[in-house]
């Protein structure tokens, strides 16, 4: 874990020391790892049975998760507007 934090941070060193120069050529670079990363996890999760064999019921709760985590936010960030954002004269409509 210590190794990943110092080459994250060893990353951000180097971004703020060439922050003046355009290196649009890393953009590239991250989508390429971040495909060529989602393709192994593709071939590793094709590879292993148990998880091909329980896909169904990996995939349901996968999706109950989901609908959980976007309906959560969902009904947060209309709270947070109602008591944050709305005007006191927009509150009576709703």
């Amino acid at each position: 874990m210590l190794k990943i934090v110092g080459i994250m941070l060893l990353g951000v060193f180097t971004g703020y020391l060439l922050k003046n120069y355009q290196l649009r050529w890393v953009q590239k670079w991250i989508m390429l790892a971040i495909w060529l990363l989602l393709f192994l996890l593709g071939i590793a999760v094709g590879t292993n049975g148990e998880i091909m064999n329980n896909l169904d019921t990996i995939g349901l709760k996968g999706l109950i998760l989901a609908l959980g985590g976007v309906s959560g936010s969902v009904i947060l960030a209309w709270v947070v507007y109602r008591f944050f954002f709305m005007r006191r004269d927009e509150s009576s409509v709703s």
